[in-house]
């Protein structure tokens, strides 16, 4: 078999990663004419690490990335701590993965030493779902067994699979992005950031409509920053360069401790928040969707990219979970030698979509509920938050009201390998 993949991102790679351990033929079409780290500094909860175990490439994100200790949630005026989250080997030794950061560049070498044919610069223009085909730009055809649209909240892939174009919803919010070395941050000078700088942990500065995350990436040699507020860009625009001084200023009266942060960012560019109504449907034919092409999710709940490495590794073990059923027939000659067919591989994708719906969009609104409890605005609610907050943990060891820790396992403790194998039984059982 051969899969065609629309995209070079996280959900990409994995699926080719996962479709190459397989032994599958893998071709990845990705626009940006080099590469880019595209989701460089995204997190990695659990769930995501056990995939990148089963990927075969944790031990090199352990080495490169770094694993989160702790998460601090701290109040937006003076940077009061409201909540130290313990995570580290409690996270392991409950969800047997860490929580870490990191992982682009690992995904990508990774795909390319499994023999990946990874193409950077090409344009696909058009995606046909009989046959399936990629036509690119100037008329090259790119055919396999099935493509995948693992080209983002703007997929193309998606439109070819729906026959319409599907609005993008405007959520309100808007995100500042901006990345520094440790040696700026230390330049400062002052206690506070460097005390940060030193926590291989996330910090959190909740405040009434925004917040902004903190965090170390490339082994704690930088800082990513992501500053999320309400929405000011034009209608229908999605990116745009970003103003330095309304930036300081939507963060005037915050913890001096941010603001001198924020004083080292030279320059910044704002990213629209947008999300999708709920697909009819993720596949037509043989062509699928994965990641933010399907659905995609506000950054509250540090699943996105997550969701999209499962979904990958989904699609690539079930594939291979079939060809051994072939492999099995063609060294079995009491048995009819035979090859999978099309209406097999729709079958099979229409599983695959079976599989994920329901888990992803719980993801999806749990992000949006966080959304709602971490821009409280000051008064009574915001009051019964902070209290509540001194108690949650992520797991079971340190949460207090066994509430916020068993609402996180129904994402982190999903083992959707072993979910998968056995829907595949199931399936393979009903349809054969």
């Amino acid at each position: 078999m051969r899969v065609v993949i629309v995209g070079a991102g996280l959900g990409g790679l994995a699926c080719a990663i996962a479709c190459r351990r397989e032994g599958i033929d893998v071709v990845v079409l990705e626009r940006s004419p080099e590469v880019r780290e595209v989701g460089a500094g995204i997190q990695i909860p659990p769930n995501g690490g056990r995939i990148m175990r089963d990927l075969g490439v944790l031990p090199q994100l352990l080495d490169q990335g770094s694993q989160v200790q702790q998460v601090d949630f701290r109040r937006y005026k003076d940077g009061h701590l409201l909540r130290s989250m313990p995570f580290g080997d409690d996270i392991t030794r409950e969800y047997d993965a860490p929580w870490i950061a990191d992982y682009y560049r690992v995904l990508l070498d990774e795909a390319i030493r499994l023999g990946a044919n990874i193409r950077f610069g090409v344009e696909v223009e058009h995606v046909l779902t009989d046959g399936p085909e990629a036509i690119l730009a100037g008329g090259e055809r790119v055919s396999g067994n099935i493509v995948v649209g693992a080209d983002g909240i703007g997929s193309l892939v998606r439109h070819s699979v729906l026959n319409d174009t599907v609005s993008l919803v405007e959520t309100g919010d808007l995100a500042y992005r901006a990345t520094f070395q440790k040696e700026q941050l230390e330049a400062l000078g002052d206690d506070k950031v460097n005390d940060l700088c030193q926590r291989v942990g996330v910090t959190s500065w909740l405040g009434p409509d925004k917040h902004t995350i903190f965090y170390p990436v490339r082994g704690g040699k930088e800082f990513n920053l992501v500053l999320l507020r309400p929405d000011n860009l034009t209608q229908g625009s999605r990116r745009e360069k970003g103003d330095i001084q309304e930036m300081r200023e939507s963060y005037a009266g915050w913890d001096e401790t941010l603001q001198k942060i924020i004083s080292c960012v030279p320059s910044i560019d704002k990213w629209k928040l947008t999300h999708l109504p709920e697909l009819p449907s993720w596949t037509k034919n043989t062509v699928t969707l994965l990641g933010d092409a399907c659905h995609p999710t506000l950054p509250y709940q540090a699943q996105g990219a997550a969701m999209a490495v499962e979904d990958g590794a989904i699609i690539g073990k079930l594939l291979g979970l079939l060809q051994a059923r072939y492999r099995k027939l063609e060294r079995d000659p009491s048995l009819s030698d035979n090859e999978p067919t099309p209406e097999t591989l729709i079958s099979l994708l229409k599983l695959y979509e079976q599989i994920r719906k329901a888990p992803t969009t719980r993801s999806v609104q749990a992000a949006i509920m966080n959304r709602k409890l971490f821009h409280l605005q000051d008064g009574l609610l915001r009051s019964i938050r902070d209290f509540l907050l001194r108690y949650a943990g992520v797991t079971r060891k340190s949460d207090w009201t066994w509430l916020s820790s068993s609402r996180q396992r129904r994402s982190l403790g999903l083992d959707v390998l072993k979910d998968c194998s056995i829907a595949f039984e199931a399936w393979e059982a009903s349809f054969f």
